[in-house]
């Protein structure tokens, strides 16, 4: 297994942007499909976006379309997750996650916790207004 640090989280105003990161301990991190997940206070721990092995295909969920980027530097071994215009419902702690090597998968399947394998410990991420 890949283990997965997290960080990038804060207090950011409502509308204002933040860049988290997720570096992983894996020498061949290029194998590894990413994602980023977030779980609200209260709440179940929910799919933000995904980006495959190969950097060809990424998710969103819909909530983060057009405000969200994933992204992967390779060299870097590190998964990024660039959150603009953020809104007081992005508040949550974000997870970073590595799926099977060179795994694959359609929205659903990757959207859904079981498919991942290594999860980081959390970057907590406070909206206010």
């Amino acid at each position: 297994q890949v283990h997965l640090v997290e960080s990038g989280g804060g207090l950011v105003q409502a509308g204002g942007s933040l860049r988290l990161s997720c570096v992983a301990s894996a020498t061949t991190f290029d194998m590894y499909p990413m994602a980023w997940f977030r779980q609200a206070p209260g709440k179940e721990r929910d799919f933000v976006a995904y980006v495959s092995w190969s950097e060809r295909i990424t998710y969103y969920t819909d909530s983060v379309k057009g405000r969200f980027t994933i992204s992967r530097d390779n060299a870097k071994n590190t998964v990024y997750l660039q959150m603009n215009s953020l809104d007081l419902e992005d508040t949550a702690v974000y997870y970073c996650a590595a799926g099977q090597p060179y795994s694959t998968g359609n929205y659903y399947n990757i959207a859904q916790i079981n498919p991942y394998i290594s999860w980081g410990q959390g970057t907590l991420v406070t909206v206010s207004s």
